[in-house]
């Protein structure tokens, strides 16, 4: 990293945990070629770095430093979450990165920050197929504002819709409900309940037991419930649950979080893999659906974002990979992928 452990109460504490904190991930920050983008710091100080393999050398392309005295650098401390996402939010063909609360361009100069501050859960796509662009659902650990829950403008960070909560200490996103147009939202926080749609109207009262992990598993265009080495699919006349896979002698990483090794579609179809390790640390055992499914889509990892969703997935706290467009009943046909191929 560019940025020195330094001073370790600079970055939240005295005793050496948040100073280090790292994310990693790959963006086409040029919209071309893969830069890799390391990042230090979420609590307070800031740090991500960009860097370039080119030609058999290895070069920075930028460093954006919450703490370095640029100009509005100073609003950026404190926003980052557990977790990274990759999009391009401005639609330029570049990908930016949207550090929770915050968001770095495909430049390294700042975009926006809601100064809504640290999480444990980020999902950004285009949640609400309404609105032009794509939308970011994070939640928000002890806020000392109304926001435990966001909903907002993935390009200028304009909160849409919120919940008010002490401390959210877990939050997903996914098309669980074919009744309600995007996808649906829920989290685990003190006076949070039941099930919002992209408006943030309540249309459950009962929520699934989980808030973990998300999966395309079955045959329809909704998502699955992901939660240690059980896959649940969501009954929204009765508001319950119906397994559908249960590994037997498989668990999952991260504790409480109960995430799996990885899920994506690695085979092919556009439905997702479960990955996961078994009790004994024995074996890495793979899942996939045998379900059929009468709607025909690219392999997912065509998709830009999806896949750079699956180089992220695994660093932090774990998160469900996400596509670059809506994915889910009455989606539109997906777009062609923007594939650049170019000689290194």
């Amino acid at each position: 990293m560019v940025s020195a452990r330094g001073k370790v109460s600079d970055w939240g504490d005295n005793y050496g945990n948040r100073v280090d904190r790292f994310l990693a991930g790959v963006a086409y920050l040029d919209g071309e070629l893969p830069s890799a983008v390391f990042c230090r710091g979420y609590y307070t100080r800031a740090v991500l770095v960009a860097w370039d393999w080119r030609n058999g050398k290895l070069t920075r392309r930028w460093t954006f430093d919450s703490e370095d005295g640029t100009a509005g650098n100073r609003a950026y401390r404190g926003q980052g979450d557990h977790s990274l996402s990759i999009a391009d939010v401005d639609e330029d063909g570049k990908d930016d990165i949207i550090y929770g609360a915050m968001c770095v361009g495909s430049d390294g100069k700042g975009l926006y920050s809601t100064g809504l501050g640290h999480g444990d859960a980020l999902h950004v796509s285009d949640l609400d197929p309404s609105r032009p662009g794509l939308e970011v659902f994070n939640i928000h650990e002890r806020p000392k504002h109304e926001h435990g829950v966001s909903f907002r403008d993935a390009k200028t960070g304009k909160i849409l819709w919120s919940k008010p909560s002490a401390d959210v200490g877990r939050g997903v996103t996914m098309d669980i409900d074919p009744r309600h147009p995007g996808y649906e939202s829920w989290a685990s926080g003190p006076g949070l309940s039941g099930v919002w749609n992209v408006k943030g109207e309540t249309i459950s009262r009962n929520k699934p037991r989980s808030c973990n992990f998300a999966v395309w598993w079955d045959g329809d265009l909704l998502r699955e419930v992901l939660d240690r080495n059980t896959i649940s699919k969501w009954d929204w006349l009765k508001e319950t649950e119906t397994v559908l896979l249960r590994a037997e002698d498989c668990t999952s990483n991260n504790g409480t979080k109960a995430t799996p090794a990885l899920c994506a579609d690695i085979l092919g179809d556009w439905r997702e893999e479960v990955i996961l390790r078994t009790t004994d640390n024995k074996e890495l055992r793979i899942y996939t659906t045998t379900i059929p499914t009468e709607h025909r889509l690219y392999t997912l990892m065509h998709d830009p974002q999806f896949r750079l969703s699956v180089a992220w997935q695994n660093v932090g706290y774990n998160q469900p990979t996400q596509v670059g467009f809506y994915l889910g009943e009455g989606m539109k046909a997906a777009p062609k992928p923007r594939i650049v191929t170019k000689k290194n």
